[in-house]
């Protein structure tokens, strides 16, 4: 194992970087050229197909199956001139990534011979079994009809020599057995209140529509280390490695120049990405050793979580072409920077106006107002659902460690529109107000894009920031299905704005105007959601304590987090909102502690094989060679020189003795422990004994490891260390 060490480090130090060129055209000439989208379609469609696909897109109507048959002749013409030969239907399960399985386009003719061809029916659906993938019980394995649909919203696109069609993903009795489908429900959702709540201030809102940014971060690691590490293959972390002398102390990695072969890699990838529609925007260094980061333009929800799953996948096969492998995980290595995936988050009108940015004029301020403040109470109100949604096995490694948001929810507003809730608390608005007090008020909102330009601040230790124009929900993992998040946001604002609008409508009956009504319902809001703004260091125990004084919940265990799905109120409103029935709720909540349950259980499987069959053997090895030098040391000299020199060597000798029996009886002490928890069949009792029985082995058996990783001759340590997985180009 040590020599395989070593060759790996030498076929690193060896590599050159793969030569990559840039397409010669600008990118905005070859930027979408693999997908199916508007100018495409206005091309190989039907003016009356066209119109009907936009109309699908922009107003959610159905397209019957004769227009399907237009739209698939037209997708198909377009796709077989690009060289396709093959169709799937690419949806999201519950799993980490996605899924898809290719149908070639040929058919038999009367006379034996084939054609291409992709009727309509195959376009808008198709029966892909599929009956693998987890249910959490909605359906069984011999259960195989599982139906994809295709999403008209999110544009085709093909992958090599495959036309690639996204899809949702529902079993035969219609329950949602994806993310995209629950997606687009709490999209809708969220539209459909905010619309009723823009119409306060613009009737011209028809339409309001959620827009994602998301930033994803990753580590690269060269190929021939990460395959000399069996616990980054098969569990995407290190289980154990001492800290590097050196690693991001000096913040000298962060924004620095990119690394050669780094760079080779990102250009090939970009390229790649421009192809199919992902506006990569911005590319960096981040604080780690070997830690990046993509960043896109902006775009709607649904279309920006198709493009980060596109691209996680891209970026993992172009990695491999320049000899790296990628690592999502959100926490690969101890003691550094893990992997986020921040969330920026905001709501827009069909008339083309961000909710979230200030207008120019009290009225506009006053709907710019409604919205942060809706969305402080949703948050408030629903913290612990917020932290279900992005606290997984992985992740709780990264919260609230070298700079992750803590597992506290809070809000960051930054000074000035902080001074401005203030200040609407302080008003005299439970009352009808004088003409005196309403022009106080109106002046003071007025005021907002003075105030607040450019001193929205960011905080690093914030989980929730507004930074400017936008939600920034920074807790969610790189590894994540970005849609996790984005339904629970949606769903929560949609709720709130549901509320807000009913409370707001009902003093309006009672004979109050429309703006007294609104700076009303509002100040209750800001004195209700109060606890939960916090523009300090979230890092600080003082902050852990005033938190807890608040109200605020502090859950760190993966299985208590989860729990917060199914209280009744939480699955009542999932049901109201129409994005989760309870039997669908049940099922993806039973699904999340079973891959928590498997999570802990492949890392204690792999920890114990490697202290047992890699670490221990290596141990004993290198005591054995201190043994006979203090053997011969005896032979040589006389018995009080002997001791004096053997000392140090005996203390050692003890020492790796220590570690190797504490390593032995704690692997056995973790098999025994998994064993117990795999008989239990209620799967949240068994995740609560892998959380608190199993899972505590893992950093006691590291423990001992990354000691004996200090001790043992180099020459004979079978892992790459930090200091080569980390710093070696």
């Amino acid at each position: 194992m040590a020599q395989f060490r070593f060759k790996a480090l030498e076929e690193v130090l060896n590599r050159q970087p793969v030569e990559v060129a840039r397409e010669d055209n600008l990118t905005s000439d070859y930027f979408g050229m693999l997908v199916f989208d508007r100018p495409k379609m206005k091309k190989y469609l039907s003016r009356e197909a066209y119109k009907t696909v936009v109309d699908a897109i922009e107003n959610g109507t159905t397209i019957d199956r004769k227009m399907a048959d237009q739209v698939a002749q037209g997708m198909k013409s377009w796709a077989l001139e690009n060289g396709a030969t093959h169709v799937t239907h690419w949806f999201h399960p519950l799993t980490d990534g996605t899924a898809e399985k290719h149908d070639a386009f040929i058919e038999f003719t009367s006379s034996g011979g084939v054609i291409e061809a992709f009727p309509g029916k195959l376009l808008a659906q198709q029966e892909p079994d599929a009956s693998s993938f987890p249910s959490g019980g909605i359906r069984q394995t011999f259960e195989a009809r599982g139906y994809t649909a295709w999403d008209p919203s999110s544009p085709a696109f093909i992958i090599g020599t495959t036309l690639t069609i996204p899809t949702i993903f529902i079993s035969y009795t219609g329950e949602a057995l994806d993310y995209k489908t629950p997606l687009l429900r709490a999209l809708h959702a969220v539209d459909k209140a905010a619309t009723a709540v823009c119409q306060y201030f613009d009737k011209n809102v028809t339409g309001v529509k959620a827009n994602l940014g998301w930033e994803q971060e990753y580590f690269l690691i060269d190929e021939a280390l990460y395959m000399a590490r069996p616990d980054l293959v098969l569990t995407g972390r290190t289980l154990m490695g001492h800290a590097s002398s050196k690693d991001q102390q000096l913040d000298d990695h962060y924004f620095n120049s990119i690394p050669s072969r780094v760079s080779k890699y990102m250009i090939e990838l970009e390229n790649e990405a421009y192809k199919l529609g992902i506006p990569i925007k911005t590319r960096h260094n981040e604080v780690a050793p070997n830690q990046f980061e993509f960043a896109p333009i902006f775009e709607e929800v649904n279309l920006a979580n198709d493009h980060n799953q596109m691209l996680m996948d891209l970026m993992k096969k172009v990695a491999r072409r320049h000899k790296f492998r990628v690592l999502f995980h959100e926490k690969p290595f101890a003691g550094i920077n893990g992997s986020g995936k921040h969330n920026n988050w905001s709501l827009s009108t069909n008339t083309g106006v961000n909710l979230y940015s200030p207008g120019k004029n009290p009225k506009s301020n006053l709907q710019f107002l409604t919205f942060v403040i809706n969305t402080l109470k949703a948050v408030y109100d629903n913290q612990d659902l917020l932290r279900a949604s992005i606290l997984t096995a992985a992740n709780s490694h990264r919260m609230g460690a070298n700079e992750a948001p803590p597992s506290i929810l809070s809000v960051f507003l930054g000074t000035e529109v902080s001074k401005m809730l203030d200040l609407m608390e302080e008003a005299v608005v439970d009352r009808k107000m004088t003409p005196d007090e309403k022009t106080a008020l109106k002046l003071n909102i007025g005021r907002i894009p003075e105030i607040i330009l450019d001193s929205t601040d960011r905080n690093r230790t914030s989980p929730f920031a507004f930074t400017g124009n936008r939600f920034e929900y920074r807790a969610v993992g790189s590894s994540a299905n970005n849609a996790s998040a984005m339904i629970v946001l949606n769903c929560i604002v949609a709720q709130q704005l549901k509320d807000f609008k009913a409370e707001v409508d009902a003093i309006i009956e009672s004979g109050i105007k429309k703006d007294e009504a609104i700076f009303q319902v509002l100040k209750k809001l800001i004195i209700d959601s109060k606890p939960i703004r916090f523009n300090g260091n979230g890092y600080s125990q003082e902050w852990v304590e005033e938190a807890a004084r608040r109200g605020l919940t502090n859950v760190k265990s993966v299985p208590e987090a989860l729990s917060a799905y199914l209280r009744e109120e939480n699955v009542k409103m999932f049901n109201e909102n129409g994005i989760f029935d309870k039997a669908e709720l049940e099922g993806r909540v039973e699904v999340e502690y079973e891959k928590f349950v498997m999570k802990i259980q492949i890392e204690a499987r792999v920890l114990g094989d490697l202290a047992i069959n890699h670490i221990v053997p290596t141990a004993v090895k290198y005591q054995t060679v201190l043994l006979e030098n203090v053997k011969n040391l005896k032979e040589v000299f006389s018995n009080e020189e002997f001791s004096a020199l053997a000392k140090g060597r005996i203390d050692i000798i003890k020492e790796i003795s220590g570690h190797i029996t504490a390593i032995k009886s704690k692997v056995n002490e973790m098999v025994d422990a998994r064993k117990k928890a795999n008989v239990i069949e209620d799967i949240v009792e068994k995740a609560e004994v892998y959380d608190t029985k199993v899972f505590p082995f893992l950093d006691e058996i590291r423990y001992h490891i990354d000691k004996l990783e200090l001790i043992v001759d180099n020459e004979i340590w079978p892992l790459p260390k930090y200091r080569e997985l980390l710093f070696v180009r």
